[in-house]
């Protein structure tokens, strides 16, 4: 109660001196433009360049030493922190005091020469300051830090200026989505936009959102993919497209998980699951170097070598290597549910080869595999959008790749073949009309563009969301989402608004 009412008494306060300022004439929030020319960072890095000169910066005030006829203070701005040097023989009486009134959190400008201080640091002394804006609430802890993982969620504005390494995330984050882009770009893709509303919830696995448009009186549903729209492009002629951008998925929220997150697909013709693979590699080693400047990272204190080639193996290798069971060895179905219950693989009823396989591998094997590797040949029962092993059609030319124990993409060699592919429809609308929610629709108009033709295809997915967090070091994909959906809170009494 005691902190509510200071702050309440704080913000009274700042009201006061924004009503005082309104009054002089000196409405801040009529400002509506100040030419900087100049960064803390780059005046700091490059001193020599800027040393005696004048510039012009603008960013927070946070923080300020009032010294009698002199003053110190930090000023923060996109690049960093620098410190001004503010004296009133230098601004005069009147601007100094209102430098003095000026509190933490305002967004000035300042004006000065670029010098350092006896104690050695580089600081502007400030010939002119100008209040651009007025902070009304006070910056969490007087800017020591805002720690509460949950408000710096829900409030990143507060977690950026108070926590300025944040922001280095996001950066990094924008540099590595402009990486992919000019790798595929320089190997001929284009880059294509399919809808985000649907008529059809369609290319994978998930429960999706249900929303409804007005005018035409029809439900839609948000996006879960765009593989469909995507492969559609190559049956019209296209031969490499890819396409960036937002998904949804009604499911479960947790440090790997967000409702909508970002996901990039791309397909090319003429080529299957192995060329999807090379390119993977291809991919994750140009964006590490371009941001990291190397192909070895660590991820929460552990080395990951992203160098390729990296490890293949097959799906019945890897449950035979992790979890001991040998899916190859024509053992009867009865016998390998008694040894995958066994080895603790939960599952329920009489569940086929193909499903006990990939549960075997989803619930034991998954988190054991750390360094980047890809496990191909996946069962059909579980990839209902690729093509069948033409070796073994219990399977197809499927493969997901780990790094990290994490699923980072999914990648197939398409099934081309309109009439398997309606089959497998047909399987999933049962599945749904069993009550299995993520079970995939019929769309018969995706069937319709099969029948003119698909070439041999190779179609990849990969969760940026993901790599990210892997070339950042975060633990969460929160703390790489600016603005990650959160639960909303109850008004609390007393709150201010």
């Amino acid at each position: 109660m005691e902190e509510q009412q200071n702050l309440g008494e704080l913000i009274k306060i700042r009201r006061e001196k924004l009503a005082k300022l309104i009054e002089e004439g000196h409405n801040p929030f009529e400002v509506v433009r100040f030419d900087k020319d100049a960064y803390a960072d780059a005046i700091k890095k490059r001193y020599a360049d800027y040393e005696g000169k004048t510039v012009a910066l603008a960013g927070r005030m946070v923080s300020k030493r009032v010294m009698g006829k002199a003053s110190f203070a930090n000023l923060l701005d996109v690049s960093g922190t620098i410190q001004l040097y503010v004296s009133r023989d230098d601004l005069g009486d009147e601007n100094y005091a209102a430098f003095k009134k000026a509190d933490i959190g305002d967004i000035i400008g300042v004006k000065g020469k670029v010098f350092t201080t006896k104690m050695g640091e580089i600081s502007v002394h400030c010939t002119e300051v100008k209040l651009l804006s007025k902070s009304l609430l006070p910056l969490p802890e007087k800017f020591h830090g805002l720690k509460d993982a949950d408000l710096r969620y829900r409030q990143r504005y507060l977690d950026l200026i108070s926590n300025p390494e944040v922001k280095n995330v996001f950066v990094t984050r924008s540099r590595i989505i402009t990486a992919i882009r000019s790798y595929l770009d320089s190997q001929g893709f284009i880059e294509v936009e399919t809808p985000i509303l649907n008529t059809i919830a369609g290319g994978a696995s998930a429960r999706p959102f249900v929303t409804h448009h007005n005018t035409l009186d029809l439900g839609m549903y948000m996006r879960i993919a765009p593989e469909l729209y995507l492969k559609r492009l190559i049956v019209g002629g296209f031969e490499k497209v890819y396409e960036l951008g937002r998904m949804f998925r009604n499911e479960g929220m947790d440090t790997k998980h967000n409702p909508e997150f970002t996901m990039i697909e791309m397909y090319q013709a003429y080529t299957d699951y192995h060329g999807m693979m090379d390119l993977t590699e291809k991919i994750f080693e140009y964006v590490a170097k371009t941001v990291k400047g190397t192909t070895k990272i660590t991820y929460q204190g552990t080395e990951i070598d992203l160098t390729p080639p990296w490890r293949r193996l097959s799906m019945t290798e890897a449950v035979k290597e992790y979890v001991g069971i040998d899916f190859d060895a024509g053992t009867d179905i009865e016998e390998l549910r008694r040894e995958a219950k066994a080895k603790g693989v939960e599952f329920e009823g009489e569940i086929p080869w193909g499903k006990l396989l990939y549960e075997c591998f989803d619930q034991k094997v998954e988190e054991k595999l750390i360094q980047p590797v890809f496990v191909y040949d996946y069962p059909v029962e579980v990839s209902p959008l690729a093509k069948r092993k033409p070796s073994d059609p219990r399977m197809t030319e499927r493969f997901e790749f780990f790094i990290t124990a994490r699923e980072m993409g999914n990648a197939f060699s398409e099934l081309n073949d309109p009439i398997d592919q309606k089959e497998r429809f047909m399987a999933q609308v049962r599945q749904r009309e069993n009550g299995d929610e993520e079970a995939q629709m019929m769309d018969e108009d995706y069937i319709n563009a099969l029948m003119y033709g698909l070439p041999p295809t190779g179609g990849l997915g990969i969760g940026v969301d993901r790599l990210v967090m892997l070339l950042t070091d975060q633990a969460s994909i929160r703390d790489v989402l600016l603005f990650p959906t959160m639960k909303p809170i109850a008004k609390q009494k007393g709150e201010q608004s």
